[in-house]
């Protein structure tokens, strides 16, 4: 039965509709979990499979294999799947190994050593189950010929440090690797592969999810060549890839597996969770609190303080003329943003970014709340999932002197929230299907 308030006073306090916001984050995560995603799509083993094996990245990775221990169990001949720091959970017959993100580091070419020894035992009478979340992109660094870890640690900084899309880096990322771009496929044949995929991608393009180490890859050597340039950074990335890319772009070596080609004959790939569910679940949500619901959008990108400035306009035109609604009003959407980094060494993430930005665009509006966060429970590298802006942030900021513009002008939004009590900490949550962002107005 929808919850409906006892009266007007539920959205009277700044204090009420926050907690009615961590309300609405809770139901956004719960739709996204991604073991009830997983085991919904998992279908018995056809008796023609003789050995099934379990390879899988991402932030959802361990909880996706729980799942597939729970519906095959002794069917499984092996797996291993790698996670990120602190999202592991404990499994019977997967190994479940940890690895950084955004980074990639050590541990995470480990992993992919591991899972292309385990893709190279598989047979023409074998299933290999890849299990991809956000994430397993830089989980699963396997560098191609010539290049080293650290060159392409310092490639995916550089890209990152720039305001690189999702998209950008991913291409890049596959055309520096030999597992990503549909090459997990080459690896695995002639083997079928079914890969199961929880979207943290804007739009959900399979082959950009992950990198698509299972999916026909639609860009090129030359497309990662331009971005390079788009972004100035030719010059700055280290010689190895440079020649590598220059080497893709003349021909010299060969692409990433395109559509057509025969391993692919051979693949399945199947979207389980995604951005939309879980935002149609927090505005279900709203909508039982009591709020008029208003659903932006699903594909939501840009410069995270300049997308902030948007949700601010909106409070503030809700508030002086009721419209588009009066409230109480709930304003979702669904996305992921961009931080172009400056070069003052703050700390934060795009969200905790946008709720200072939010902040700023709020400033003195009654019973007006604000929650930036990631469904996989990090923003940036921080402990923090996100964070809240509410009508009195700066007031309270003031009273210990500190000044929101100068926060972020250096990016430095998670010291500037941290004393304020006004980061949102959910802890590793086992799902990434990218960020929630939430405007209550009461």
């Amino acid at each position: 039965m929808p919850l409906k308030p006892s009266s007007r006073s539920v959205f009277s306090t700044e204090t009420q509709i926050r907690k009615h916001a961590l309300t609405i984050l809770k139901s956004a995560l719960e739709a996204a979990d991604p073991y009830r995603a997983t085991l919904a799509h998992l279908k018995p083993l056809p008796a023609s499979v003789r050995h099934l094996y379990v390879v899988g990245a991402g932030k959802a990775a361990a909880a996706m294999a729980r799942a597939v221990e729970k519906a095959y169990g002794r069917r499984i001949k092996a797996g291993v799947i790698v996670t990120k720091y602190g999202h592991k959970q404990p499994l019977k017959r997967i190994e479940c190994l940890e690895a950084a993100h955004p980074v990639p580091d050590e541990a995470g070419m480990r992993a992919a050593r591991e899972m292309t020894e385990l893709c190279h035992r598989a047979g023409a009478e074998d299933l290999v189950l890849c299990l991809i979340s956000g994430g397993a992109s830089a989980l699963l660094p396997c560098p191609a010929p010539g290049i080293t870890l650290e060159e392409k640690q310092t490639t995916t900084q550089l890209l990152l440090a720039c305001g690189a899309t999702i998209q950008e880096l991913n291409c890049v990322r596959k055309h520096l690797s030999g597992l990503k771009g549909g090459q997990l496929a080459h690896v695995a044949y002639p083997a079928r592969v079914e890969t199961l995929i929880l979207s943290d991608v804007i739009g959900d393009p399979l082959d950009v999810i992950g990198s698509g180490p299972t999916v026909a890859d639609t860009t090129t050597f030359a497309d990662a060549w331009e971005i390079l340039y788009k972004h100035r950074l030719t010059d700055k990335v280290p010689g190895s890839v440079r020649h590598h890319l220059e080497q893709g772009v003349n021909l010299q070596i060969p692409e990433t597996p395109k559509a057509g080609d025969r391993v692919f004959a051979r693949v399945k790939n199947v979207l389980v969770g995604s951005n939309r569910l879980s935002v149609n679940a927090a505005k279900e949500r709203a909508r039982a609190l009591g709020y008029k619901t208003m659903l932006l959008s699903t594909t939501l990108d840009g410069e995270a303080s300049e997308v902030a400035k948007m949700f601010a306009a909106m409070a503030r035109e809700v508030r002086a003329s009721g419209n588009p609604a009066k409230a109480p009003v709930a304003v979702l959407a669904g996305g992921e943003t961009t931080v172009h980094l400056s070069n003052h060494h703050g700390l934060g993430g795009r969200n905790q970014e946008m709720a200072l930005a939010a902040a700023i665009g709020i400033e003195g509006l009654e019973r007006t709340v604000f929650l930036a966060a990631g469904t996989d429970g990090t923003d940036g590298p921080t402990d923090a999932a996100g964070a809240f802006a509410t009508g009195t942030t700066l007031k309270r900021a003031a009273e210990i002197e500190f000044d929101p513009h100068e926060f972020l002008t250096r990016n430095d939004s998670y010291h500037f929230f941290k004393p304020l009590e006004d980061l949102v900490v959910t802890g590793p949550t086992g799902t990434n299907v990218m960020d929630l962002y939430l405007m209550l107005i009461g």
